[in-house]
C-alpha cells in the first residue's frame, strides 16, 4: 500500500470514529439482521467492470472481490439459495438519438461503452459465471430494482434477505441496497465483495451504508449464514 493510501485510510478511520459517536448518539447504525430466506444479488460483475482496459474497470477485482463471490456462490449452490447476476447494457448507444435506452445517464458517464451488441462486454465474468437455474437480469439504470422486475421476482420466491455484492460502491451497489430496503428486503452488504474505481470510495460508502441502509457483514459470516440458515428455520 502506498504512503498516500495509508494516510487516506488513517484519515478515514479518524473520521469514522468521530461519525460513529455522532450516529450512535442519534440512534443510527441499528442492525437489520439476517432474515429467513436469502438471495445473492451480484451487481455488475460483468467483463466491462471486472476486466482491465474498460472505462468501468474497477480495483481489487482479482485479489478480493472474485474470490469472495466464489465463496458465496459455492455456499448458495450447495444449499439451494437463489442467485441473481445483474449486468448493464444498451440497445441504442447513439448519444444523438433522443430515443436511446440510455436515458440521460450518458450525459454524466460513458454508458455508451456497454453496447448490447458486444455480448462479451456485458457477460458475467467467467470466473463467477451463472450456472443453470441462476438468473441474469439486465438493468438500464444504477439500481438493480429501478425499472426492473427484480422485486417481484424475489417476492415470488419468498425472499426476505438480499446479500449484495459487486460494483460500484458509490453507484450501482449503493442504489441497489437503498432500493432493496425501500422495497422491503433486508439488505446485507458483503464487505469484501464490493468495489469501486476511486481510492477511499469503498470504505466511505460502506461506512455510510452501514449507518443508514444495510448491515455491512464480512464474507465469512455471510457464508456461514448461507450454510446454516435452513437449520435455523427448521
Amino acid at each position: 500500500m502506498s504512503d498516500e493510501m495509508t494516510e487516506l485510510k488513517m484519515r478515514l478511520e479518524e473520521a469514522f470514529a468521530a461519525a460513529t459517536k455522532l450516529y450512535q448518539a442519534r440512534g443510527f447504525q441499528r442492525r437489520i439482521g439476517f432474515g429467513r430466506k436469502p438471495a445473492l444479488v451480484n451487481v455488475d460483475l460483468a467483463n466491462a467492470w471486472t476486466r482491465p482496459g474498460n472505462p468501468f474497470s474497477c480495483d481489487d477485482i482479482d485479489e478480493q472481490i472474485i474470490p469472495g463471490v466464489q465463496q458465496l456462490l459455492e455456499a448458495c449452490r450447495a444449499n439451494g439459495h437463489l442467485v441473481v447476476h445483474v449486468t448493464t447494457c444498451y440497445q441504442n448507444t447513439d448519444r444523438n438519438d433522443p430515443h436511446t435506452d440510455m436515458g440521460l445517464w450518458h450525459h454524466k458517464i460513458p454508458v455508451e461503452a456497454v453496447d448490447q451488441a458486444d455480448t462479451e462486454l456485458w457477460a458475467i465474468d467467467s470466473r463467477i459465471a451463472p450456472i443453470e437455474g441462476e438468473h441474469v437480469l439486465i438493468k438500464k439504470r444504477a439500481s438493480a430494482f429501478h425499472g426492473t422486475y427484480l422485486a417481484g421476482y424475489l417476492r415470488s420466491a419468498g425472499i426476505d434477505t438480499i446479500l449484495v455484492t459487486g460494483v460500484t460502491a458509490t453507484a450501482c451497489v449503493r442504489a441497489t441496497i437503498c432500493d432493496g430496503l425501500a422495497d422491503g428486503f433486508r439488505p446485507i452488504a458483503v464487505k469484501e465483495c464490493i468495489g469501486d474505481r476511486i481510492p477511499g470510495a469503498v470504505d466511505w460508502n460502506l461506512f455510510d451504508i452501514d449507518a443508514k441502509f444495510a448491515d455491512v457483514v464480512p464474507v465469512d459470516q455471510c457464508v456461514d449464514y448461507l450454510n446454516t440458515v435452513k437449520r435455523w428455520n427448521d
